[in-house]
């Protein structure tokens, strides 16, 4: 019987979820999958890419790990494609491989400023706060006052966090030196900034909510921003989820006018809406100052135009949290301007000729784009494997398939790759941790450690 041995290089959900279904499939072969990952541990955003106080969506890892711990699939992680192990590897193992490496870099915002010291993206951000290996252990939380860009759920995640009290977070998995940093911020207010207005919003109920469930801080919203045109109160009219997100927020308004704008919290969460970001101000060093933006008003087909009133609020952070892009691949075809890799439903193809390109596969965000939330990539993943199961006279021939050679040739270059048991070993480690503290768990940040725990060393 013909077998397929299929390489996928990214060990979030989408590459996860494109295993498993790829193993469930009714086909007329045998299959092998070697499952590639750049960090030590799997899981990809789902442990470092959702904040460390939503319980709720960290639940998912519960059914990836019930893929993982079948095994039938194996795991090799802290390893790097285009360095520990490059295509032409692959060609010569595998007769497939599918690439589900995601979005994890800030999509850039072009106004004037947008550089000065204190302007972040909000995907740094998120991997600090997350414990990414990859990134600084410290963060500067200096500024009293910051603004965060961006409507969508990332964006309420890092004004929550930000406007958060440490201590509140201690019973999450939150990692030591995260616990620190944000323990020493001295944030009083927070300011999110949206461009169209409140009926037109890309976050959902439950992320809004969260914020007003903070102890000890105060949601400000403003009487301006809520003169509805027509197509809002469609929208909320017709529209389940825009018709709660109209509830919390006139809650909201209630309270504030009650309040006098604002009760007696010590930090302070503004909302507001139909405001475009023009430019960030820089002071003699060369520090974010002061955010420019201008009121926008309804074009009356969706979007929206400027009404000429340009305003100022100082702060002195920035955060932009206006999408994730993706990053290029060596050797993979890469689109420069949408952050993917071209395809057709998951076949990549030749950007110039578009034509295919035998044996490589896409999903998941770095297929579609940072769009959807994580239940969508498992529909997005039956495409992409309904795809390599019907191509099976492109697929590649391996001249030496055997499962045997991809240990052997990690080890020969000296790669220290963890395996489904060492991410046991470092999940059990990390839950000893914080059972010794009363907590969910205390996530390993630094590489080094995380790979010895695993490896046992």
């Amino acid at each position: 019987m013909t077998k397929l041995r299929l390489a996928i290089v990214g060990a979030g959900p989408a590459g996860i979820y494109a295993a498993d279904l790829l193993l469930k499939a009714e086909r007329a072969f045998d299959v092998s999958i070697d499952l590639f990952e750049h960090l030590p541990a799997p899981y990809g955003l789902v442990r470092y890419g959702v904040a460390p106080d939503h319980p709720r969506i960290k639940g998912i890892i519960t059914a990836l790990r019930g893929v993982l711990d079948r095994g039938d699939i194996r795991l090799f992680g802290n390893v790097r494609y285009g360095e520990d192990i490059t295509l032409d590897d692959l060609k010569r193992h595998y007769n497939a491989v599918i690439f589900s490496t995601g979005a994890a870099r800030d999509a850039s915002l072009a106004i004037p400023g947008i550089d000065a010291d204190g302007s972040y993206g909000a995907a740094d951000f998120v991997s600090w706060f997350d414990g990414h290996p990859d990134v600084p252990r410290d963060w500067p939380l200096d500024a009293e006052s910051v603004a965060v860009i961006g409507n969508g759920n990332v964006a309420l995640d890092v004004a929550r966090m930000l406007a958060k009290h440490a201590e509140d977070l201690l019973p999450t998995e939150i990692p030591d030196n995260v616990h620190a940093g944000l323990a020493a911020s001295r944030i009083t207010d927070v300011h999110v900034f949206g461009r169209r207005g409140p009926a037109q919003v890309k976050f959902t109920p439950l992320e809004l909510r969260e914020l007003g469930e903070q102890r000890d801080v105060d949601v400000v919203v403003y009487d301006e921003d809520f003169d509805y045109d027509e197509a809002s109160k469609d929208a909320i009219a017709t529209n389940k989820q825009v018709m709660v997100i109209d509830r919390v927020l006139q809650k909201w308004r209630t309270l504030d006018a009650a309040n006098g704008v604002g009760g007696s919290a010590s930090r302070r969460l503004h909302l507001h809406f139909w405001s475009k970001p023009l430019e960030v101000k820089k002071d003699e060093a060369g520090r974010v100052s002061a955010l420019v933006y201008e009121r926008t008003r309804p074009d009356g087909e969706g979007g929206v135009v400027g009404t000429g009133e340009v305003r100022e609020l100082p702060v002195q952070q920035l955060y932009r949290a206006v999408g994730y892009f993706g990053s290029a691949l060596p050797g993979i075809p890469f689109d420069d301007r949408h952050g993917v890799i071209p395809n057709h439903e998951g076949q990549v193809l030749h950007p110039e000729s578009n034509e295919r390109v035998p044996g490589v596969y896409a999903t998941g965000w770095i297929k579609r784009g940072p769009v959807g939330l994580i239940g969508h990539t498992k529909s997005d993943a039956m495409e992409t494997v309904g795809h390599v199961i019907n191509d099976q006279g492109s697929w590649w021939h391996p001249a030496d398939p055997s499962e045997e050679a991809i240990p052997a040739l990690l080890a020969e270059r000296g790669v220290a790759w963890t395996d489904l048991a060492g991410w046991h070993r470092l999940d059990e480690h990390e839950i000893a941790l914080g059972a010794d503290a009363e907590r969910a768990r205390v996530k390993v940040v630094p590489r080094d450690e995380m790979v010895a725990i695993s490896r046992g060393e």
